[in-house]
């Protein structure tokens, strides 16, 4: 696991898994208020959208930790681009999310609030194309996730053969 330091920058690799996993469940709560009505698909729903909100709001905290973490490190130019490449890709996954927060706060709560709920068999069909879009920013956020992934693993084979150590050193 690569630990640059104890502090904020050290924490990326800590705070990164949250919004993935939050924004990966949400939608299995969508998938689950399919079969149901009233309450009951309203508590899933709503708890979908706390997972997105929650999700989304953090992978600013997760942006805000890997810029720390890019400051940290001295890497080669390669090293730059891809972490470059990330960051950009990160940003984009963000502002997806926040779009498809909005939507589906939008699609949950604007029926309800104008008055006018909709009827279920159209929320469903709703629910399920939002889903379709809801994939696309799933795909963004996996290859983003992946590709740090492939940073952390690249970083730690130059540093282990960087950094090697006697023997007597290792042996302690």
């Amino acid at each position: 696991m690569l630990h640059i330091s104890p502090g904020w920058n050290g924490l990326h690799a800590v705070i990164v898994h949250w919004p993935i996993i939050l924004l990966l469940i949400a939608p299995f709560f969508v998938i689950m208020a399919f079969g149901l009505s009233g309450a009951i698909r309203r508590l899933f729903l709503v708890s979908a959208f706390t997972l997105m909100a929650l999700g989304t709001a953090m992978t600013f905290v997760a942006i805000a930790t890997g810029e720390a973490a890019m400051r940290a490190v001295c890497p080669t130019p390669a090293f730059q681009v891809a972490v470059e490449q990330h960051r950009a890709l990160a940003e984009t996954t963000t502002e997806l999310f926040i779009v498809l927060t909005l939507g589906f706060a939008a699609l949950l709560f604007v029926p309800k609030l104008l008055g006018r709920e909709l009827e279920l068999r159209i929320n469903t069909v709703l629910l399920a194309v939002y889903l379709v879009f809801y994939a696309s920013g799933t795909l963004f956020l996996v290859h983003t996730a992946l590709q740090g992934g492939q940073i952390v693993r690249e970083f730690e084979a130059k540093t282990a053969g960087t950094y090697q150590l006697s023997g007597k050193e290792s042996a302690r």
